[in-house]
């Protein structure tokens, strides 16, 4: 008779990867948008028209942007739920509102990433920029509402976000406050200057922010982290 052992995992055994694999994953969202922002071929403020003749001309380029948009999308919610449960602790009510600005902002970024997606496609495959243009503007009205939600929810829920640490001492002062600033740095730079080189600094100061929350998260222990 063959007898067949099953190894049965300890409840703190599953802690310790949770709170190891979310201390992983916590500065990747980030340091994607940084780098998507950076290798960006066209600016936030260009006209559609404008965006698709710089897509055409850097498809590379795009082709980037939508995979690094791809891998922003699928880990800045779980980020920004780590980050605000080692805020709540402290400060509840700011980390409540910042989740509820910052999660719906990162679940609509998909929208936002389809539109580069179908203008890439629109001029990989031969269409005029001024359909290139339509299937970046006009894909879908949901695309402006989506745009909204980002916008507002995403710079608005990370000042929050970095006020609620800079309240409690889970994480040095400096690291709330570079997480607080870099957001509103974002939008300077996406809006009204135009700056790839700050947009990478801005999102960048939003990567490492959410790194020292990594370090602080590996230092803890699961019983820690389970009070959390």
């Amino acid at each position: 008779m063959t007898t067949v052992t099953t190894r049965v995992e300890s409840p703190s055994d599953l802690r310790w990867r949770a709170r190891v694999g979310l201390a992983l994953l916590l500065p990747i969202g980030p340091a994607a948008v940084a780098t998507l922002r950076y290798v960006m071929p066209y600016d936030t403020t260009d006209s559609s028209k404008e965006i698709a003749r710089k897509v055409a001309e850097h498809q590379g380029a795009e082709n980037a942007v939508v995979w690094l948009g791809f891998i922003a999308m699928l880990t800045l919610v779980p980020a920004v739920l780590t980050v605000a449960k080692l805020a709540r602790r402290e400060s509840p009510k700011l980390a409540a509102v910042a989740v509820g600005l910052l999660v719906p902002a990162y679940v609509v970024l998909g929208w936002l990433v389809a539109s580069d997606a179908a203008v890439l496609f629109s001029v990989r495959h031969g269409l005029s920029v001024e359909d290139a243009a339509a299937s970046y503007e006009n894909l879908h009205p949901g695309m402006l509402v989506a745009g909204v939600i980002f916008v507002v929810g995403h710079v608005l829920g990370t000042v929050l976000l970095g006020c609620a640490l800079w309240r409690g001492s889970a994480v040095p002062r400096w690291a709330a406050l570079v997480i607080a600033i870099s957001q509103p740095l974002h939008f300077v730079a996406a809006v009204i200057v135009a700056s790839h080189e700050l947009d990478l600094v801005a999102w960048g100061a939003n990567a490492v922010g959410f790194g020292v929350v990594s370090l602080v998260l590996l230092g803890m222990s699961d019983e820690e982290w389970a009070r959390h």
